[in-house]
Formats: C-alpha cells, structure tokens, sequence
C-alpha cells in the first residue's frame, strides 16, 4: 500500500489526526508536546481508499542532540519513505518559525505535500489561517481532529493526490517471500540456503543486512521473489540514522510480501521482539510461516512437542501459521518453505463462493443482546490477500471479540482457509 506520513512541530494534534483516521485510538495523545518519539504505523481503508499511515513525533529543525535530535532523523526518514505527506500545523498558535522551516524542507522533496491547519473548531475560527497564506503553499486546509471538522475533504485531497493501492490478483505471477526476524537469526544463511548459492552476504556480526535485498528465481516454472531484510530490533535498540532504516525497509519487505517467514533462533526460543515481529505480520495481514531455526543443535535441548506448545502460548495471535523446524545451516527442513509458500498463496487468493457462505449462516448461533436475538442475515466476500468477509447482521454492536472469533473459526472450517490471516468485517444490514 502507498504510504502517507504526518509531519509537523510538536503538540499540534499529528497523534489526534492519525487516530481519527485509523479509526482507533492507537497512538497515544497528551497536551505534553513530544510524546510521540517513535514511528507509529496504521492501515487506513475508508470507502475503496486504503495507504499506510505514518504518525512521527514533533518536528523541531534547530536541534542537533539528545533525543528530539532522534525524532528529528524519524521525521526525515518518514518523509523520505512516503508516497504523500500531511504537514500539520496549529492555527490556535499561529504561524512559528518552525512551520517556516519545515515547509521549507518539504518544498525540495519531490513528494506531494497536503498543508492543514488544526484547532480550526469552529467557522468563526477558520480566520486563523489567514497567517498561514504567508507560507505560499496551496491549499491549507482548516481542520479539527478533535471535533472531526474538514477530515472529509483532507481525506478527498489524500485520494486525488495518492498513487493507487495495488490489487492483488488471485494467482500471482510471482510468489513474494520475506524472511524476518531479529538480528542474527540466520536470515541470510537461510536465503542462500534456498537460493543454493551465496547471494546475501553471511556473518556472525548482527545487523549485517541494513537494507531489502531480493532476488527473483524460478522452481518447477513458478517464479519467487525472496527478500532478506534486516534484523528488527526494539525501538529502544535502534541508536543510529541507518538502523531505523533498517528497521522501515523490513516493514516495507512484509508489506510488499505473500507470505513472511517468521525466523526464530531455537536456541532462544520464541522472544517478546519476536512476537511484536508476528504481530506486524498479522496486523499486515500477511501469509506466515514461523521458521524454528538452528534445531540441529536445539532438539539436543528441547523436545519438539515442548517448543510447539511455547509458540502455540506466545504466538496465539498467529495460530494459523505452520511451524517448520529447520536449519539453514545444514539445510535441514528447508524444502519445505517454497511448498508451504505455495499452498499459502493458494488460500489467501481462494474465492469463496456466495452460496456455500450463505449455508453457513444457518448454523451459526449466538445469545440474545440485550433481550433480541443476534441474526447474521448473509455473508459474502468482500476480498482477497488476505481472505476478506462481510457479513450482515441486525445488531452488530452484539457481536462481540469472542463471537467474532467464534464466526471466523467457522468460516475457516467450512471453505479450508486452514493456514491464513481471514478478515471479517460486520455491518448493520439495512
């Protein structure tokens, strides 16, 4: 999906605006300036428009240390990774010198730029950016996040201005792979293992990989796409300019992929960083595979059923994801990437016909809310990468997480979508 960032000085309402948009209350707000002071990253979908939204921390051009002088290298990588970018400026505090600059900044990318002024709650107010003129940039747009006011005609500017969301097709040309996982898990041993020569360049020391590396080749005439990306580490562990490049390229490679495979050091068994890893693949909606490396020296350690029943507990969220144990080293295991790779693809491309959901409507049962009986009246699919449902229903607010996940566990037992992510949306039926 493009990316959309949102730029601006601290404290005039990025964090507010990215939750409005992402639909949740996701990145944390407060009337203290600077508290975002990492990327913050959410899937937007409203009405056929869907982008990956970047939420930075406030934006200060004249420092050169400590930790705003971090912020300040997120907010240029952020600008630098993004298809279009949101400056967002304050109009209760008027034009600052740090609005000048950074629309300075932003006037040599060659990235479109959408200009908003918040705090605009009221028309009376929408006066306050006649300041803003000053600038020279067009349109500036007079916005609340807080009351909601002008979001409807930012999101229409997002829409002209943005390239379009690639479709994904049922069956894919090519089958994209992206292995990840934290530094120094073998992912790149792993890479040459499959590929059968020394593509990726292999050491002990972590972080070796700082940037996407893929290369295309073809088994059995299909054609695969693997990309090795840097290891990700904890955003407390990225003390430098490039790590955090590394850190967004990664993202990017699970974005651009079918299937991610999850590696994961035997040895160490499943960490916390690895399961934050599997929920960026789950949020991402991605194809997985967790990958147990290393385990012709783990299995001297550990039973098989031991380590299964570890990543069953820390993993749940991804429960459909195969586990394969292997070692990149000895190539143990490893055959079997491409062909699960394969039969995920298979799935996250089926199509489900209408008929077949609507018999699975009337069997499915749920208590009453409130006094009334929950009726879910049809289903039908809505799309697919991954498999995505829409199911009508008389009182969606009675449909609660856990019978939701009763519904998608039915859904994957009656058409095989046994082994990946299944979204279902509900809506009040009309």
């Amino acid at each position: 999906m493009p990316v959309v960032a949102i730029v601006g000085r601290p404290n005039v309402g990025k964090s507010t605006l990215f939750n409005r948009l992402v639909g949740y209350r996701k990145a944390i707000t407060h009337g203290e300036p600077g508290v975002t002071r990492d990327l913050n990253y959410g899937e937007v979908d409203l009405d056929g428009l869907s982008f990956t939204l970047v939420d930075t921390g406030g934006f200060e051009p004249d420092i050169k240390e400590g930790v705003l002088a971090r912020v300040k290298e997120q907010v240029q990588l952020a600008i630098e990774e993004a298809d279009l970018i949101v400056c967002l400026m304050d109009g209760r505090a008027g034009l600052s010198p740090g609005d000048k600059e950074i629309v300075d900044m932003l006037r040599i990318t060659d990235k479109p730029v959408i200009y908003a002024v918040n705090k605009i709650d009221t028309p009376r107010q929408e006066a306050l950016i006649a300041d803003f003129f000053a600038l020279g940039v067009e349109p500036v747009l007079p916005i609340s996040c807080e009351h909601k006011r002008g979001l409807e005609r930012l999101v229409e500017e997002i829409r002209k201005r943005l390239p379009p969301c690639r479709k994904e097709e049922a069956v894919p040309e090519e089958v994209r792979i992206a292995i990840v996982g934290r530094p120094n898990v073998g992912k790149s041993t792993l890479v040459n293992r499959i590929l059968g020569f020394e593509r990726v360049i292999v050491s002990a020391e972590p972080g070796t990989t700082r940037d996407l590396v893929d290369t295309v080749f073809k088994r059995d005439e299909r054609s695969y796409r693997i990309m090795d990306t840097a290891g990700i580490r904890r955003r407390s562990r990225i003390s430098s300019r490039i790590e955090s490049y590394s850190v967004m390229a990664a993202i990017r490679g699970i974005e651009g992929c079918h299937v991610a495979v999850l590696l994961i050091d035997g040895l160490e068994g499943v960490t916390a960083q690895d399961a934050r890893i599997a929920g960026l693949i789950e949020e991402r909606g991605k194809g997985c595979i967790i990958a147990i490396n290393k385990w012709d020296l783990a299995k001297n350690t550990i039973k098989k059923d031991e380590l299964l029943q570890i990543v069953k507990e820390k993993l749940y969220f991804v429960d459909y994801a195969p586990v394969l144990f292997i070692s990149a080293l000895t190539g143990e295991g490893v055959e079997g990437i491409l062909d699960l790779s394969d039969s995920i693809v298979e799935e996250m491309g089926r199509r489900v016909p209408t008929s077949l959901l609507n018999r699975l409507v009337k069997g499915l049962t749920f208590p009453a809310y409130r006094g009334r009986p929950i009726k879910v009246y049809y289903i039908t699919q809505k799309g697919v990468f991954p498999p995505t449902f829409l199911a009508f229903v008389n009182r969606p607010e009675g449909i609660k997480e856990a019978y939701r996940r009763y519904m998608v566990r039915r859904l994957r037992e009656a058409v095989g979508l046994n082994r990946v992510p299944v979204r279902l949306v509900i809506r009040k039926s009309q």
